[in-house]
């Protein structure tokens, strides 16, 4: 639920950006930056509070930072001009990120290689379905209740989540669960005789803290300069800069084009949706049984990360294609069902990627594998919070069917890297170790 109420902020309000303006008295460009500066903080947000997991648990960052998420949205609703808001929602956006943040350390902690995949599938869809469920929500809401309702709404709904937190979860990391048996083993044997017994435990790591601080928070840049990291980075960033960028235009695409009113642009959105569901239901759990048929037939049987590639050449197919599709049936003026269907694909497209790309983040740095799935994230969100930004002028000078056509392209040039790391990657790997 942490994991999709974050992303669901990040683009609840779309469907009232019109709204925002006019009440605010300011531009629709201006009223987007308020999702720029919540998607870059979802960013940056992983960088500091993945490593903290790995120092301080999982458990109390998810508490503290999602209270302070949750209490940030009441001034998010009373915000009285555009600065204000901007400014908020970043802050927000930091404390939003800590479902991304540690959500895959936590799937780490909990379930074996062989069965991550498909469980990590059904948690992705937090930061996918998030998005795309937020202008359903939003649509309904700003159409008749305004758009400051949808803060409120975020306030219950996130108060009544942090709440359930602090009754039900349970911490996971290993290394914390550990140290602090070691100190009530350690606390009993003093009671029991006055030298006391001593304990310690496989990989504990007793440099002080400020030192272990230093070298957590030093893990993300350094897994990011591996280059099949930096590469699946980029091809992310492309995924997120073209999703928030066409979500934040689908006002005016349905609006104007199409006629929809705010409503029926909401509902457009389940295109990508029913696409995102489809795909973790179908074509996830594959991945899985890719990854064991392949360490059975090959290394002795002995797992690689590269195992979760075969299927992200799916993705590396439909991403442009459906582009491609979406662009020229907005531009000629198609049936409207017609462009929804190709985000049916488009949605397909970044499960398939997404979860072939964070799996194999995780069984690449597995005991750090939140500060690598942070790694992968923080570029990836810049270019999303970013796009948006520069969408509108593409658009208006290029037209949708060229300026989306854009990302196509980009799409084709990146759609040979899960081929090409699949079969090079152990070597990559070889070469540019990570110290860690």
């Amino acid at each position: 639920m942490m994991s999709i109420l974050s992303p669901l902020a990040s683009s609840m309000f779309t469907p009232g950006i019109a709204q925002i303006a006019k009440d605010l008295d300011t531009s629709t460009t201006s009223v987007i930056g308020t999702t720029t500066g919540f998607v870059v903080m979802l960013g940056i947000g992983p960088l500091i509070l993945a490593p903290l997991s790995e120092t301080f648990g999982r458990r109390n960052l998810y508490l503290v930072c999602f209270a302070c998420f949750s209490i940030l949205q009441i001034p998010t609703a009373v915000a009285p001009n555009v600065g204000f808001l901007i400014a908020v929602r970043s802050i927000s956006g930091f404390f939003g990120s800590v479902g991304i943040a540690n959500g895959g350390g936590t799937i780490s902690d909990m379930f074996v290689p062989d069965q991550r995949a498909g469980i990590f599938g059904w948690y992705l869809l937090g930061p996918l379905l998030g998005p795309t469920l937020g202008p359903l929500f939003g649509g309904i809401i700003v159409e008749r209740l305004g758009w400051r309702w949808i803060y409120w709404f975020l306030t219950i709904v996130c108060f009544v989540n942090t709440l359930a937190g602090y009754f039900f979860l349970r911490e996971t990391y290993a290394p914390l669960i550990l140290s602090q048996r070691k100190a009530r083993f350690e606390h009993d044997s003093q009671t029991q005789s006055s030298d006391g017994a001593k304990y310690r435990f496989e990989g504990e790591d007793a440099r002080p803290m400020r030192v272990k601080l230093a070298h957590s928070l030093s893990r993300p840049p350094k897994i990011f300069a591996q280059p099949i990291v930096a590469t699946m980075a980029v091809y992310q960033a492309l995924i997120f800069g073209t999703t928030y960028s066409l979500y934040t235009n689908f006002q005016d695409i349905y609006g104007n084009i199409y006629n929809f009113n705010t409503e029926q642009v909401g509902l457009a959105y389940l295109g990508p949706g029913l696409g995102f569901l489809f795909a973790v239901w179908f074509l996830v759990p594959r991945i899985d049984d890719v990854y064991k048929a392949l360490a059975a037939r090959h290394h002795d049987n002995k797992p690689m990360p590269e195992y979760r590639l075969p299927l992200a050449n799916i993705g590396a197919v439909l991403i442009p294609a459906s582009l491609f599709w979406f662009a020229w049936a907005v531009q000629m003026r198609v049936h409207w069902a017609s462009s929804i269907a190709s985000t049916f694909f488009y949605g397909v497209g970044q499960v398939v990627i997404f979860n072939s790309t964070q799996n194999y983040y995780i069984d690449s740095f597995e005991q750090y594998a939140a500060s690598a799935i942070a790694a992968g994230t923080v570029f990836r969100s810049l270019v999303g919070g970013v796009m948006p930004l520069l969408a509108p002028d593409l658009f208006d000078r290029l037209g949708y069917g060229w300026g989306i056509s854009v990302f196509a392209f980009v799409g084709v040039a990146l759609a040979p890297a899960p081929a090409i790391f699949y079969w090079y990657g152990e070597e990559i790997r070889g070469r540019f170790v990570v110290k860690l």
